[in-house]
């Protein structure tokens, strides 16, 4: 849908109410919900923008981040080409967690948004952009425990935004995805333990061709959301605070080996085969850039 073509649903609505419509249904399209089109535009944005007073009601940030993550499943396809979705919120994400890959910053007042201090750095093409990525990999192949920032946001910053520690899915219109603060207890200065499984969809449809997908939920997950008490993880209960927020038990590496991959090179054809790791050698610090 053309942003233009919002005008023409004018007819009942009063010209202020359908400029901010307007203007908002362009802002959120083009920053938190971007997809490849260019020049246009999600229609189940409007489906939010209805009731004006019902605006600060959502869960944009929750959404945002729902978004994000089915775009991050689908860029991992074979023969996906590009990323969508909030970028500036990956990328910040990026900058305050890994300092190897961190651009020049601004001082900034303590009420001013955090991302705005980062000056973006331009970026090279060309070979030059190729030979850049190449030692970004490697980089990440390399990380170990004092590359990473375990705590940007401080030890207590989930007192202050009791939602980071919710668990269960967030939505963005038929979108769905699992959150489980479980999975990235380091960021809280706690121990990362073993997570329990997350809710799941009960079902899935995948169609042959395309990159997208959808899932179906049962009615109840709907209303998880709203049980704030029943679905906010207790640090406590889970697992311990720790000197170093790098800690983790015993058995975690074991468990998230079987479940992804802890490099990123693969060696090509003609290159020697990089010797085995054993569990304890792998720096399983790079293994956050999946679970955060």
């Amino acid at each position: 849908m053309h942003a233009e073509g919002l005008l023409v649903r004018g007819g009942e609505l009063k010209i202020k109410e359908m400029e901010v419509q307007c203007y908002l249904f362009v802002l959120l399209g083009s920053t938190l919900f971007v997809d490849k089109s260019r020049d246009r535009l999600r229609p189940a944005i409007n489906l939010f923008l209805k009731d004006h007073r019902l605006l600060t009601d959502y869960a944009w940030g929750a959404g945002a981040l729902a978004y994000l993550y089915r775009q991050l499943g689908v860029a991992t396809r074979a023969g996906s080409k590009g990323l969508c979705g909030c970028l500036t919120l990956l990328q910040v994400w990026i900058y305050e967690y890994f300092p190897l890959f961190r651009p020049s910053q601004l001082p900034q007042s303590p009420d001013a948004p955090r991302a705005s201090s980062w000056i973006s750095p331009r970026l090279p093409g060309g070979d030059e952009a190729r030979q850049r990525l190449a030692r970004y990999r490697q980089l990440l192949d390399e990380l170990s425990a004092d590359d990473v920032t375990w705590t940007p946001y401080g030890r207590d910053g989930h007192t202050d935004i009791p939602r980071s520690l919710y668990t269960g899915p967030i939505r963005f219109s038929y979108i769905a995805e699992g959150y489980d603060p479980a999975r990235c207890l380091r960021q809280f200065g706690y121990r990362q333990i073993i997570p329990r499984a997350m809710t799941v969809p009960h079902d899935q449809y995948r169609p042959a061709s395309g990159s997208s997908y959808i899932v179906f939920w049962d009615p109840w997950v709907n209303q998880l959301w709203d049980n704030v008490a029943a679905r906010r993880l207790d640090l406590d209960f889970a697992s311990r605070s720790c000197e170093q927020p790098s800690e983790i038990v015993e058995e975690y590496i074991d468990w998230f080996l079987t479940r992804s991959h802890p490099r990123i090179t693969h060696p090509t054809d003609g290159e020697p085969q990089p010797r085995p790791l054993l569990v304890h050698q792998v720096s399983y610090d790079f293994l956050l850039l999946f679970q955060i």
